[in-house]
């Protein structure tokens, strides 16, 4: 996956304290979403994971249905073709993720208000909920025009929706820790990393500088 400038300029940002990010590809989180979740689970044939497994795969198939999504589709996706992330930071296995402005829809909102309430996250839900009613409705039509698979289309904003509550739901399943989100609103990635390097750096390691 090529980067767009967003992504770069942080992840720029971060090598400069010693953070380095690479791109995130898992075989849990791919085009089967919900279902190659539940397969991955099973497939590690331990317990644990599998035990893990159940509510988030639940709450993703609701998730899925209330967004409109075509189980079907779904069904027929490929195991090998993998949801493109932002980054990952390999020594903790943590996923971070950038949200420009245009993830902020109500059907985000829709995924945010089914999370079960002792779900482990790292962000602040509410203040992504408020950033959801405040743009959405400039945002619920981003790229009207195209197809997401299971959607249709109009559905990439579904689609969007979706694949970050599988990253959401997904990640603990298989032992990451929880995804951290960070709001990048006007696109400035540098900027995005100068508000959360405090916290981040507590996080993933001491800084460089």
């Amino acid at each position: 996956m090529a980067y767009g400038p967003c992504q770069l300029a942080f992840a720029q940002e971060a090598e400069k304290d010693g953070i380095v990010l690479a791109e995130p590809w898992f075989n849990w989180l791919c085009e089967q979403g919900h279902l190659g979740l539940d397969r991955t689970a099973d497939e590690s044939e331990d317990d644990e994971i599998i035990e893990r497994a159940v509510r988030p795969v639940e709450v993703l198939a609701e998730i899925y249905s209330d967004l409109g999504g075509d189980l079907a589709v779904r069904y027929s996706c490929r195991a090998n073709m993998f949801v493109p992330g932002d980054f990952v930071h390999e020594p903790t296995n943590t996923l971070i993720e950038l949200d420009e402005a245009f993830h902020f829809t109500s059907f985000r909102l829709l995924t945010l208000d089914l999370y079960p309430k002792d779900v482990e996250l790292g962000f602040d839900i509410d203040e992504y909920r408020e950033l959801c009613r405040k743009l959405a409705p400039e945002y619920d039509g981003f790229k009207r025009g195209l197809a997401a698979k299971g959607f249709g289309i109009g559905g990439l904003q579904r689609q969007r929706a979706y694949d970050d509550a599988l990253r959401d739901l997904g990640a603990a399943v298989v032992g990451h820790p929880p995804v951290v989100r960070i709001p990048a609103l006007d696109g400035d990635g540098a900027a995005a990393y100068a508000r959360s390097r405090d916290s981040l750096v507590k996080l993933l390691g001491s800084p460089a500088r």
